[in-house]
């Protein structure tokens, strides 16, 4: 196995041309992604080749790239207001902040990424894509740039339990802005595991379930969570620093 837990060397590739889309997934592409559509399909095949090759996409994944990784994550989107400023927390791949840039030009996205591989992979993905008037990287934990940045909305995808993401990501939001994480079928569950971390933090407002995308089916579950307007309190969770594992999706 080679170093950074890439795939062993003289597997071969996943059987699927670049860029290949499934005719029946092309109009919801090109609605989301609108005169982007070639960008996104670039980003789509900078995944499935280097993300493979260094390990940050599983080469199993590689067949649904358009569906479970780009759609699913573009689709925050829908809940996140015209012109924001997003950080995207333990960033890996640049799921979900890439995607969400590619489809919706208004918003400024700041990546944040701890591990060296990544972050490299990040700028240059970004230098490649033609984003770095709309999007930029950190390297860093979320604790690490606490105090520096700050956005209006803070987005996370297979990052952490949401006891410990509250603790992470509200500090980085700022007043009346909102935490959005991309949940699946346990974040009822996970709400309710967290809702005395919230109340530590000095958070009142009740944490929202919401669906994104086309339909239930192919839709993305959302946890919004409003920073308010008061002072904010430091959390008793943890503040380890995130572990990613790769870019699963969550469960629908």
């Amino acid at each position: 196995m080679p170093e950074g837990g890439g795939v062993p060397r003289g597997t071969p590739p996943p059987s699927v041309v670049p860029g290949a889309l499934d005719e029946a997934l092309r109009p919801e592409v090109e609605r989301v992604f609108g005169d982007r559509v070639e960008r996104a399909a670039a980003y789509r095949d900078l995944l499935a080749t280097a993300g493979v090759e260094r390990g940050l996409i599983g080469p199993r994944e590689v067949p649904r790239l358009w569906d479970r990784h780009l759609l699913n994550c573009a689709y925050l989107g829908d809940v996140i207001e015209q012109g924001s400023s997003v950080l995207d927390i333990g960033s890996g791949a640049g799921l979900p902040g890439i995607p969400l840039a590619l489809a919706r030009p208004d918003v400024q996205v700041r990546l944040v990424e701890p591990l060296e591989r990544r972050y490299t992979f990040l700028r240059e993905a970004i230098a490649e894509l033609d984003l770095r008037d709309q999007v930029a990287v950190a390297r860093g934990r979320a604790e690490d740039v606490r105090g520096e940045f700050s956005a209006s909305v803070v987005t996370a995808r297979a990052v952490a339990p949401l006891a410990t993401l509250y603790g992470w990501a509200l500090p980085l939001v700022v007043t009346g802005g909102h935490l959005v994480a991309i949940k699946g079928r346990s974040a009822a569950d996970e709400i309710a595991a967290a809702a005395g971390v919230l109340s530590s933090m000095g958070i009142t407002a009740e944490p929202e379930v919401l669906r994104v995308g086309p339909d239930e089916e192919s839709g993305t579950t959302v946890v919004r969570v409003a920073r308010g307007h008061g002072p904010l309190r430091s959390s008793t969770s943890t503040t380890t620093a995130p572990k990613r594992r790769g870019p699963k999706g969550p469960r629908r």
